[in-house]
């Protein structure tokens, strides 16, 4: 029998794939293929492999060969998942293009861009979807087995779900189940994105005729509140083509019970329906528009260095209408067939750009985000895979998604440090990957801001890029007034309420007499970043990192901003039994606070991580503060990304010195990007705008840089700076942080690396030295920074060198312990 199966497969080739497994190894492994899945082996394709004793992983096939490995026999290939390719070849080659530039490893990119449902792996854990209804009748004996032992455990990893079954593969049994909507991941398990409902009101068709009207309002001659909310409506209807509920309360005075008597009579009838979170004009919601002779020129402008240049930087103050120059360069991308990603900072806070879009482009939009569990991101991913959605919008992840034909990428707010991935690797910036994934695709990158990156707008400069310039604000609308307050001198005059100075709580009352919106910014959340004791001056600090305790009244504890530990707020001091606990310095927890008492009758809302964790909190604020139903909303640097509503007429930055004196090469250029984006939100539409900058330091270079709106000469005075000090974009940086749970072996550890990089770069290494926060979960850390000219030293070769020197550092015993976190292009 054994003869006649060789027999049989003797004309077979014995097939050999390297494969990439979601995990940070240096060399990808390499497996056999059993015959009889030759046929169906392919590049992209998801095969799934033994790796170690007994784990299972979900693999990328990276290429195919009849070369067994040297060093190690090849275990076989278990299975195969796909009947065609999930990853594409030019996938492959980002993934490898970012394992090289970023310095790590390519199963870490791997990890990074799949969405865990097409990653499955032995330890991952799977629960049943409670909120999907099926017929367990209809389940093969597999699946029935899977979903009886998680009625009887809620969650079971794929390790578990083997054994249950008898086999080592499993995968294609979940895979399934996914597909039918039956299962979750454990960690991906949260409620589906809910869409925005609206209830919208319409008269009942009997009451059309004018007679039956008549005799409608004869009835309610005794109910004169449900009789305005009738009024109300009927001289509504005829201004527009849809009446909302709150539509109808707004203009007649009416409550929400007069609406409902109103319903209970049947003279009205209600429909909810999904509704665009944030209102525009009509002509905006049919995607009809037209530019204004500014936009037209800069447009022509744009499609013309586009011809000759792939990427084009376009420069516009705030509110000058760069959005609807993106719809005109969408539009005509679409026509041509091939698709088109606008990459957001912060997806959750630009909904109102998700709308708009999709007012434009119906159907062929879709959206890519964190915020989606992971169902819906697979399903995204398959949808750009088959080419279904001609229009991607998504924060930084999206950059990984397998675009069929990519014409056009749209980096919007493209000076954000939020494009860039801190922790873990791959530490990449999608700003960056985005012109490199263009190249891959012949695409155009279009890269927008009304504050640039130094970097982007140097290239500009040396005509690396093309560049286009918008230096007024839409529809003829002024930037806002800014006014700098001086705390200092307020504080003497005691006219100081609170954190607030007399001149903002004036712009603050009289924006609330006219029904305005207000904007306060403070750049640090919680109620007070620090409890001190008055007698030894003691402060309570985290267990794992090296910083002090922030204190949130909300839950009455201390937190850790960076691992997230908490303790209950001390009465008496641990150090010495002082009752004198004192808390210093604010946050946005307290402004809030501070506000409801001065301010008793205003809508007051904070927008910070602590407001926003849940998943649709973020969008509730948003709408409340669309429709008007928050009258201050005060946040950290979340409200200065992409909000854009009418109803905004000042704006306070609490303590702009927070922001100015922060230890940073770039610190400078980034308050000034913070302080004009924020002042950005102010007078949008129609009314100009108001700042005040509170600060104790009026006559500092960058605020009076703000107020002129020059952010040439701010440009002009940090380059003369970096040129000088060896900073980007003359310089490249390439940090490394050694962390490790002793300090003492840290240090030698972090001295021995140092030396051996001075060995080949010489004085381009500094360091070793201690970061700003040293200890971070029990790991303590040393940084080493390394800076490259452009013109001399090849990076790439560079790199190579400080691999090879990390590699052999770490075959050496005095590395026992350690982590090693190179950071390219590390801010």
């Amino acid at each position: 029998m054994l003869e006649f199966a060789e027999a049989q497969h003797a004309d077979r080739k014995t097939l050999f794939i390297e494969v990439i497994l979601p995990l940070a190894i240096a060399k990808n492994y390499t497996y056999r293929v059993p015959y009889e899945m030759n046929e169906a082996i392919e590049i992209g394709k998801r095969v799934v492999v033994q790796f170690g004793k007994s784990k299972l992983y979900t693999a990328i096939i990276l290429s195919i060969g009849e070369k067994a490995p040297e060093k190690y026999e090849a275990k076989y290939v278990l299975e195969v998942l796909d009947d065609k390719p999930l990853v594409t070849h030019a996938q492959l080659q980002l993934w490898q293009w970012i394992s090289e530039y970023y310095m790590c490893h390519i199963g870490e990119v791997m990890h990074a861009a799949l969405p865990s449902v097409l990653k499955l792996a032995s330890e991952t854990r799977i629960v049943l979807n409670k909120g999907f209804e099926y017929d367990r009748t209809q389940l093969h004996d597999k699946e029935f087995l899977i979903a009886e032992a998680l009625d009887l455990q809620p969650e079971l990893t794929v390790s578990d779900i083997a054994k249950l079954l008898g086999q080592k593969t499993v995968m294609p049994v979940l895979k399934m189940m996914f597909e039918k909507n039956i299962i979750h991941i454990s960690e991906e398990v949260n409620d589906k994105y809910k869409p925005r409902k609206r209830t919208f009101i319409s008269l009942n068709p009997l009451y059309r005729d004018q007679d039956n009207l008549r005799e409608v309002f004869t009835i309610l001659e005794r109910a004169p509140k449900q009789a305005d909310a009738l009024l109300a409506y009927i001289k509504l209807s005829r201004q527009q083509k849809s009446v909302s509920k709150n539509d109808i309360i707004e203009a007649s005075g009416a409550g929400a019970a007069a609406i409902k008597a109103l319903l209970d009579k049947e003279v009205f009838v209600a429909e909810e329906v999904n509704v665009s979170r944030l209102l525009y004009e009509a002509e905006e919601e049919t995607g009809l528009f037209n530019l204004s002779d500014t936009q037209q020129t800069v447009l022509d402008d744009v499609r013309r260095q586009l011809e000759d240049k792939d990427t084009v930087l376009l420069y516009g103050v705030t509110s000058s209408g760069k959005t609807q120059l993106y719809v005109r360069l969408i539009e005509e991308m679409i026509a041509t067939g091939r698709q088109v990603l606008y990459l957001l900072p912060e997806i959750a806070l630009t909904t109102h750009i998700i709308e708009r879009l999709r007012a434009y482009f119906v159907a062929s939009i879709g959206v890519y985000h964190s915020r989606f569990n992971d169902n819906e991101r697979a399903e995204v991913w398959q949808k750009v895979l088959n080419n279904e959605y001609k229009v991607v919008l998504g924060a930084r992840s999206s950059v990984f998604l397998p675009f069929a034909d990519l014409g056009l990428i749209i980096v919007d707010e493209e000076h954000e440090t939020s494009y860039k991935q801190f922790d873990p690797a791959p530490r990449y910036n999608a700003r960056d990957v985005a012109i490199f994934l263009a190249n891959l695709y012949k695409g155009k990158v279009l890269l927008g801001s009304a504050t640039p990156s130094f970097e982007s707008y140097f290239n500009a400069r040396i005509h690396k890029y093309g560049l286009a310039e918008m230096i007024e604000r839409f529809g003829g609308v002024e930037l806002p007034v800014t006014e700098v307050v001086s705390i200092t001198a307020e504080t003497k005059q005691k006219t100081m309420q609170s954190h607030f100075t007399g001149v903002l709580m004036k712009d603050i009352e009289e924006a609330l007499a006219n029904k305005e919106q207000v904007i306060l910014f403070q750049n640090r959340r919680g109620y007070a970043p620090l409890l001190m004791c008055r007698i030894c001056a003691h402060t309570p600090k985290c267990i794992n990192c090296d910083v002090s305790l922030t204190y949130h009244k909300s839950s009455g504890k201390l937190h850790c901003h960076y691992c997230g530990y908490k303790e209950d707020s001390p009465v008496i001091c641990p150090a010495c039994g002082s009752t004198h606990l004192e808390y210093k310095g604010f946050g946005t927890e307290k402004i809030e606070d501070e506000l409801r008492m001065i301010l008793p009758n205003a809508r007051v809302a904070r927008m910070d991580m602590d407001t926003t964790r849940s998943r649709n909190a973020l969008q509730n604020m948003l709408n409340d503060l669309e429709e008007k139903k928050i009258d201050i909303l005060v946040g950290t640097q979340m409200v200065a990304k992409g909000l854009d509503f009418s109803g905004v007429t000042v704006i306070g930055i609490i303590n702009a010195d927070s922001l100015l004196r922060f230890p940073d090469y770039r610190a400078n250029e980034r308050s000034y990007q913070m302080l004009a984006q924020v002042s950005g939100r102010a007078g949008r539409r129609g009314k100009r705008g108001k700042v005040v900058i509170q600060t104790y330091d009026t006559n500092h270079r960058v605020i009076k840089q703000v107020i002129e709106n020059d952010y040439h000469d701010l440009y002009f005075t940090e380059m003369e700076e970096r040129k000088s000090f060896h900073y980007p974009p003359y310089y490249r940086i390439v940090n490394l942080d050694i962390k490790h749970k002793d300090p003492e072996v840290l240090y030698n550890q972090s001295v021995y690396l140092a030396n051996e990089l001075r060995k080949q770069f010489g004085e381009r290494v500094i360091g070793p030295h201690p970061p700003l926060v040293s200890r971070i979960r029990n790991y303590y850390i040393q940084a080493i920074m390394l800076k490259f000219e452009k013109d001399g030293l090849s990076i790439n070769k560079a790199k190579t060198v400080i691999r090879d020197i990390i590699t052999q550092f770490q075959t050496t015993k005095l590395s026992k312990g350690s982590i090693i976190q190179p950071d390219v292009d590390p801010y």
